[in-house]
């Protein structure tokens, strides 16, 4: 079957142009005049005016515990105190059998000083464990705390911290290692449960026209399940559409002693055409706002440096072991410290495995320049580059000057020539790359954002770091599509056909309004695996 797109323009290697794109037998054919290849074809799609672009690949992503959350109690699509408490109390009625009310993503700016408390969600006649928006911390109510055994007396294990109050009682906040504490005793979801959250979360992604994507942590954190067992039981059916590969996670209580771990699970993906397993996931440190971030100089306001949860030296070791073997190191950077501890792993190793450091959120200048040097690659994840509430209120005070304009320096990382791959961490933010890209070019938040009316949110945050969007899309497309090592992500003959029908032209909209710009048609090798109606 021989397809043409027509009427528009398609964004290739060479520019945004104003050609036609044959496909045949799920092939891009030929990129070139529609005159030419008119004769060709069997089937046609008009563009309608629109951008044709390829499949989105998201770098950094974690659909099955989006999947499953949506299933659950979804705090995602509401924010505030009130809608919250709504949300959860009509949950817990409509699931009355439900042991537990377990779900998430409620957003730290919500709260005063970004914590709410265990009293606002005791009205509940079950434990409750709700997942922070960004997964670095969990709300639970008095219930859990008891079911957990926790009390003033528990100790903060080693990479976490209970929340508590001037008394020292404990608040029902759990920041990252804490969660476990709770996350570990709700139920565990069935094998069905996780094959139906992914099978949903494709079905977004491909809504969003995401046809490809990194799960940046396969493996048990944060209370969630393994998702291995998944994602191979989705590939060897044949149900997993998607071009997926997981980054094995890198359990921090352990040491080289779990390289053969991963080598196994590893090999348990060989020769599956959807998913492969060559990547390894290492979380560095944590988030600005809880201050488990790694940074080099003190907090302002409360002190500390935060928390590099691999020992550093240790971590040159565990990197240049896995560097051996082949797989591909994907690091959780978000503190300047951690990313150059980040960056100092990578001293000795080659650019063949493709090793990439994920949020970048500060980044101290003289470290600016060693991404190039060294071969790292930038993954990006723009829609956090934004004045809103957590910035604003949890984050610049914390973080004061000059520190604070290190932050997103993606212009700064474009001019030393590092090469980018990009992300939405979904479902700590939107899962749109077009949502991102508005961010990346203008540094203000979207129309569509429930942060878009923030007093600051359409002023530009560190305007001078602002991308263009040819730079933005790159980076949603071939970008993160080389750093997968799929043969996707480019419209040129002999690349596979993942490509989507925007039903707008992005480059020919004032920069302000690309986030209006919405995916009208997705397609893997050539088969439509998403309309809009």
């Amino acid at each position: 079957m021989n397809i043409l797109f027509r009427g528009g323009r398609a964004f290739t290697p060479k520019g945004v142009l104003a050609e036609a794109v044959l496909v045949r037998d799920g092939v891009i054919a030929a990129v070139g005049p529609e005159g030419d290849l008119s004769r060709q074809a069997h089937e046609t799609v008009d563009l309608d005016g629109g951008l044709l672009v390829p499949g989105f690949t998201d770098a950094h992503i974690h659909p099955v515990q989006a999947g499953l959350e949506r299933a659950k109690c979804d705090l995602s699509e509401v924010f505030g105190l009130e809608a919250y408490v709504e949300k959860i109390a009509d949950y817990a009625a409509n699931n009355p059998d439900k042991e537990w009310i377990d779900g998430g993503g409620w957003d730290m700016s919500a709260f005063p000083g970004g914590l709410p408390h265990r009293d606002q969600i005791d009205f509940l006649d079950r434990p409750a464990y709700l997942i922070q928006r960004d997964h670095h911390a969990a709300w639970v109510n008095g219930r859990a705390l008891e079911r957990a055994g926790i009390t003033r007396d528990t100790p903060d294990p080693a990479d976490g911290r209970i929340e508590r109050d001037a008394a020292g009682e404990p608040t029902g906040v759990l920041h990252e290692g804490a969660m476990d504490l709770v996350g570990l005793l709700t139920p565990r979801p069935a094998a069905q449960d996780l094959e139906d959250a992914l099978a949903e979360a494709e079905r977004h992604l491909f809504s969003l026209g995401i046809t490809g994507w990194q799960d940046a942590i396969v493996g048990s954190y944060a209370g969630s399940d393994d998702q291995l067992p998944t994602y191979l039981a989705a590939a060897r059916s044949g149900r997993l559409r998607a071009r997926v590969v997981g980054a094995l996670w890198w359990d921090r209580t352990r040491g080289l002693d779990q390289v053969e771990d991963l080598l196994a699970r590893r090999a348990a993906a060989e020769g599956l055409d959807r998913f492969r397993a060559g990547s390894v996931k290492i979380m560095q440190d944590g988030i600005t706002e809880n201050f488990t971030a790694a940074t080099l100089e003190p907090y302002c306001l409360c002190g500390g440096t935060g928390l590099s949860y691999v020992d550093p030296d240790k971590l040159r070791e565990y990197v240049a072991e896995l560097d051996r073997h082949g797989f591909q190191v994907h690091f959780h950077a978000i503190g300047e410290r951690a990313v150059r501890e980040a960056l100092d792993s990578f001293e000795g190793t080659g650019p063949a495995n493709r090793h990439h450091i994920a949020h970048l959120q500060i980044i101290e200048p003289s470290d600016v320049p060693r991404f190039a040097a060294l071969g790292v690659t930038a993954n990006l994840q723009p829609l956090w580059a934004t004045h809103h509430a957590q910035m604003d209120e949890l984050t610049l005070p914390y973080l004061g000057e000059p520190r604070s304009s290190w932050q997103y320096p993606f212009a700064d990382l474009l001019a030393h020539g590092t090469r980018f791959c990009a992300g939405s961490d979904w479902p700590v933010s939107n899962a749109d790359p077009l949502q991102g890209m508005h961010v990346a070019v203008n540094r203000t938040e979207p129309g569509s954002s429930v942060h878009a009316d923030y007093p600051t949110a359409q002023t530009p945050f560190l305007p001078g770091q602002r991308l263009d969007l040819t730079t933005a899309m790159t980076a949603y497309t071939a970008g993160s599509a080389w750093i997968n090592r799929s043969p996707a992500g480019v419209i040129e003959p002999g690349r596979p056909a993942d490509l989507v029908v925007l039903d707008r032209d992005p480059f020919e909209l004032p920069p302000g309004e690309i986030w209006t710009t919405r995916v009208r048609m997705t397609f893997v090798d050539g088969v439509a695996v998403h309309e809009s109606r």
